[in-house]
C-alpha cells in the first residue's frame, strides 16, 4: 500500500506544489537565483535518463530532513548504506534554519567514508511527479547535486538518487571543525525553528533506525551542552 508523508516542520505536499517555499526565498533574497519549474523537469528527466540500473520503480536516498520528512507517496523504505560518501553539516543556511545575523548549518552529503541513510521506493508510475516534488524541495538553488548513489542493504546491492553538496556553492561552508558546527547550529533559528531542532529531529530518527553517526552524535551532545548553557544565563 502507498504510504503518504506531509508530516509538519513547515515543508509539506501543499506548500511545495504551491511554490510557497521559492516565494519565500525570494522575499528574504530577492538577488537569489532560483531554479525554474522548466529547469527542474529538464533535470529530472535527464536523471532518469542516465540511471545506471533498469527501468521500473526509483529508490531516493535520504540522509537528513528527508528521512522524517519525506512529503513524498512511496512504496518501501529501507536502511541503506552508500559507500563513497559521508554526512556532514557543510551547508550554511540563513532562511529555514539562520538568519543573516546567526546563520545556521544544514546536512549536506561530501565524498569519503560511508552513509548510512534510509532509501525510499517510488513507484515507476508515480516517478516524475513525485521526483519534481523532491526538487523543489532539494534543487530550489544550486545547493545540491543530483547523483545516482550505489546503495548496499540486507535486500541487496542497488542504485538511488541522492543530493550531493554541491562545493561551488556560494553558502557551501567545507569541512568545519565540530565545535564550530555546535556552537552555530545552537544558536540559529529561522523561518523553520531552531537548527537544534532540526539536529535533534535528525540524531533522533537515526538512533531509531539503528544508524550510528558518531560525529553528528557528539555535535548533538554538543549543541545540548551550549543549549542548556545558553537557557541557564537567559534566566
Amino acid at each position: 500500500m502507498t504510504r503518504t508523508s506531509s508530516l509538519g516542520h513547515g515543508v509539506t505536499r501543499e506548500n511545495l506544489r504551491d511554490g510557497l517555499l521559492s516565494a519565500q526565498i525570494r522575499a528574504a533574497d530577492p538577488s537569489a537565483r532560483l531554479v525554474t519549474e522548466a529547469q527542474h523537469r529538464r533535470s529530472v528527466e535527464a536523471m532518469l535518463r542516465a540511471r545506471p540500473d533498469r527501468d521500473g520503480d526509483v529508490w531516493l536516498f535520504a540522509y537528513g530532513s528527508l528521512i522524517w520528512n519525506p512529503v513524498i507517496d512511496y512504496l518501501e523504505r529501507r536502511v541503506v548504506a552508500v559507500p563513497g560518501y559521508r554526512r556532514r553539516f557543510c551547508l550554511w543556511t540563513e532562511l529555514y534554519r539562520g538568519s543573516p545575523e546567526a546563520p545556521g548549518l544544514v546536512l549536506g552529503l561530501v565524498p569519503g567514508g560511508l552513509c548510512r541513510g534510509v532509501a525510499y521506493r517510488i513507484a515507476a508510475a508515480k516517478v516524475r511527479a513525485e521526483l519534481e516534488l523532491v526538487w523543489r524541495r532539494e534543487m530550489i538553488t544550486a545547493a545540491y547535486d543530483p547523483v545516482w548513489l550505489r546503495t548496499v542493504s540486507a535486500g541487496g546491492r542497488g542504485w538511488a538518487i541522492g543530493f550531493a553538496s554541491n562545493p561551488r556553492y556560494r553558502r557551501y561552508a567545507g569541512l568545519l571543525a565540530e565545535e564550530r558546527v555546535a556552537q552555530a547550529i545552537a544558536r540559529a533559528r529561522g523561518y523553520l525553528g531552531p537548527c537544534a531542532a532540526y539536529l535533534f529531529d535528525t540524531a533522533s530518527h537515526l538512533d531509531a533506525l539503528g544508524i550510528v553517526d558518531p560525529s553528528l552524535r557528539r555535535i548533538r551532545d554538543r549543541v545540548k551542552e551550549l543549549v542548556e548553557n545558553n537557557n541557564k544565563t537567559a534566566m
